[in-house]
């Protein structure tokens, strides 16, 4: 019966005006005050949906825009897609396939640095976005909070931030967002997306992102104390330590976690920042 459901969508989805005629139609340009950028290309769309692996439960799509993506992650089996647009545009443009979707495709107009996307659908959940350049590490961090809301996070950023999330300690990309995103979860870039795929194609190269959040915390830690540590340390990158965390009492605290004070932030490990994280919360907690 689900084949049948399935195969009946698919031809459903396959019977729809292409993309880039339904957006002409409608005067649906990109808006760069959104940070869009669309894609239209459907082999793209379904190789994204599928490194995602099976989409059971609920798929969370972050900015859909016209639907190139959700065209693919309906097509891809995907049981229910929920996907949250702030630009109204959306709704005209996405109608002809919400009908044909059914109950497998539910648009909420709605911004999703305010929305609590965790709690949104059955579990279990996964995002999966072409998420807007301008607002992608914001978002990352927002959700980070709930990583265990989320089976998987498949995201598409710049290849920079690409990079800085799923750096290594000593690499040159090593920072906060390395630290942040490692400490809670596996990430790993699956594969590039030139420029060129996009309308209108942006100046740099895109890439796709997995992240797989851990059962726990690699190491125990306050989330809220680890960023105001990493945020200070990063803050200053090229200076030691010592300098960089200075107004905070740095030297004793480094002493206390074992580091040496001209370390810079790039040579210290995950670990060591959780430490550090703990040792300024409990001294914060006895100041007061």
């Amino acid at each position: 019966m689900n084949n049948i459901a399935d195969n009946s969508l698919t031809a459903r989805i396959d019977a729809l005006p292409p993309l880039r005629l339904l957006v002409e139609r409608m005067n649906m340009r990109a808006q760069k005050s959104l940070g869009q950028n669309f894609l239209f290309d459907l082999n793209l769309t379904r190789k994204i949906a599928r490194s995602a692996g099976p989409l059971t439960g609920t798929t969370i799509e972050v900015g859909p825009g016209p639907g190139g993506l959700t065209r693919a992650l309906l097509l891809e089996q995907a049981t229910h897609v929920i996907a949250i647009e702030k630009d109204r545009r959306a709704s005209e443009v996405l109608s002809s396939l919400l009908t044909s979707a059914g109950e497998r495709l539910t648009l909420i107009e709605a911004d999703a640095l305010t929305s609590p996307i965790w709690e949104f659908g059955t579990a279990p959940r996964r995002i999966i976005a072409n998420l807007p350049y301008n607002i992608a590490t914001t978002l990352l961090i927002r959700w980070l909070k709930h990583a265990n809301c989320f089976d998987s996070m498949t995201l598409m950023f710049q290849r920079e931030v690409a990079e800085r999330i799923t750096a290594r300690t000593g690499e040159a990309t090593y920072g906060r967002l390395s630290v942040l995103t490692r400490w809670l979860a596996d990430a790993k870039i699956l594969f590039d997306v030139p420029a060129s795929a996009f309308v209108p194609p942006p100046k740099i190269t895109s890439s796709i992102v997995q992240i797989v959040p851990l059962r726990h915390p690699r190491y125990p830690c306050s989330q809220h104390s680890l960023e105001f540590i990493t945020r200070t340390a990063f803050g200053q990158r090229r200076k030691m330590l010592r300098s960089s965390l200075k107004k905070i009492n740095g030297e004793q605290l480094l002493a206390e976690a074992g580091i040496a004070p001209e370390s810079r932030p790039q040579d210290i490990d995950i670990e060591k920042f959780c430490k550090l994280a703990n040792l300024y919360e409990m001294a914060s907690k006895t100041a007061c």
